[in-house]
């Protein structure tokens, strides 16, 4: 079977922690509740639509009411600008055939070229690549990219098929969205169920088809054939700066600071990793099978050396067990959830008692836990802020594929560590100037760096 893990996708003066909600605690302001049967009422073109993509909707809802736009650009801005969907067969291993389906969306391309990830996992379908496009777009645009959003991905579960099962697929699927990716056009990068490896065998596909080596046609490849150096940890590091940035606006600092991190794939593992050499105390980590829970403090190498043994942190010798929810449920200073979406819900989010929720993945708050915790007093950094860490680094590797020219790993550090820190100060600026949500006020500033690239470039014809 397939080694591919799971990745998790293609931040003036010290205040208290209410303060960074404002009037958003007071009055429990956050993005809209979207349910699939609310949207629809606004948007009759979107009944019986999925719960993510029916969330998504509702989020551009709520930063389209705060900037005052007109019906006409905000279903411009809802509508996905190119969609394909594709039949992606198989020849098994032992000979037989199955056939999978493959999407890629490209939500807005008004401020450059497509980008955000292919992810391989059963549950994909078009309404969750929407989505995810949808988000990819805000993101570049908090973190100021020269980017649109887009998504893919195959509905398949990279666990049960072998490494040449997986490259057909791949190559198959390349192939049938070839006219809508490119360096110019749409960049790919790994997700949930791919890898760097998944990465060479687009390039390659597509540079075949070409003749000649394009690199820049995905980001997040190995560095033998043009990848960057701090990509496999880009989305991680994003992840510790946007909480440093988050501690400073209360004059706090990481030292000392308790985390505890939901999930311990690429994104968390990292982010523990980082987090302990910050000089914060990694207190508890959960995987799919479990968690444990060390209030002095875990010795995340150890743990690391115990995971790569085992492939669970479930059993390691220097923490006690824990349950998902009850990680969930620890009074610690900042909880990271980073492994799927949807875990801080109406059910969890009321036993959550952490001062800070960093999203280390893409959705993990619904619509409802969002107003609970806004209400709680808790500041949740949002995902296209917190986890925008990996696209950044994703665009300057584009930058040094297309240029033939690398950077090192110091340079990419504290590119990285600029781009994130000024964004989470202007998406602070902004949740305090107008009373809202750190999570509307990112959307509120990726929103309107959109619409402006819209409303500049006019409509054609």
């Amino acid at each position: 079977m397939s080694t591919q893990q799971t990745a998790a996708t293609d931040h003036d003066t010290a205040a208290s922690t209410d303060d960074l909600t404002g009037d958003a605690a007071r009055t429990g302001r956050a993005a809209p509740a979207a349910s699939a049967e609310s949207t629809a009422t606004s948007h009759p073109s979107t009944a019986q639509i999925s719960v993510p993509w029916a969330n998504a909707l509702g989020q551009l809802a709520g930063a389209v009411e705060i900037l005052g736009y007109e019906e006409g650009l905000h279903e411009m801005l809802a509508t996905p600008r190119r969609e394909i969907n594709v039949a992606v067969p198989l020849r098994r291993d032992d000979g037989r055939v199955e056939l999978f389906k493959g999407f890629r969306v490209q939500h807005n391309v008004s401020r450059g070229p497509g980008k955000g990830g292919l992810r391989f996992h059963p549950s994909v379908d078009a309404d969750e690549v929407r989505a995810l496009a949808m988000l990819m777009t805000w993101k570049c645009a908090v973190v100021d990219l020269p980017y649109g959003g887009a998504k893919g991905g195959v509905g398949i579960d990279p666990q049960q098929y072998s490494e040449r099962e997986l490259e057909r697929v791949t190559r198959r699927y390349t192939s049938e969205i070839m006219p809508m990716i490119g360096p110019e056009r749409d960049i790919m990068a790994p997700d949930m169920g791919t890898n760097e490896q998944t990465m060479a065998w687009v390039m390659d596909t597509y540079s075949v088809s070409q003749g000649y080596t394009i690199p820049g046609v995905v980001t997040g490849k190995p560095l033998a054939v043009g990848g960057s150096l701090g990509r496999a940890t880009a989305t991680s590091r994003g992840v510790v700066h946007v909480t440093i940035s988050a501690l400073a606006e209360v004059g706090e600092t990481l030292t000392g600071a308790t985390v505890a991190i939901q999930g311990f794939g690429k994104v968390g593992a990292h982010a523990a990793s980082i987090f302990a050499e910050e000089g914060a105390r990694v207190v508890a980590v959960s995987d799919q099978f479990g968690g444990v829970h060390n209030a002095a403090g875990i010795d995340v190498p150890r743990l690391l050396d115990h995971v790569a043994a085992t492939g669970s942190v479930v059993g390691f010798d220097g923490a006690d067990p824990l349950g998902n929810d009850a990680l969930l449920a620890l009074e610690v200073d900042v909880l990271v959830p980073a492994a799927i979406d949807g875990v801080l819900d109406s059910r969890t989010a009321p036993s959550v008692r952490a001062r800070f929720v960093v999203e280390g993945a893409n959705g993990p708050t619904t619509s409802e836990a969002d107003a609970i915790l806004a209400e709680k007093g808790v500041v949740v950094v949002p995902d296209i802020l917190a986890n925008a860490g990996g696209v950044v680094v994703s665009y300057f590797e584009w930058v040094q594929s297309n240029q033939t020219y690398w950077w090192d790993a110091n340079e990419i550090e504290q590119k990285l560590a600029d781009r994130m820190h000024s964004a989470f100060r202007e998406v602070a600026a902004t949740s305090r100037a107008q009373g809202i949500t750190l999570r509307d006020a990112a959307l509120v500033i990726g929103v309107r760096r959109v619409a402006e690239a819209h409303q500049i470039r006019g409509l054609y014809p």
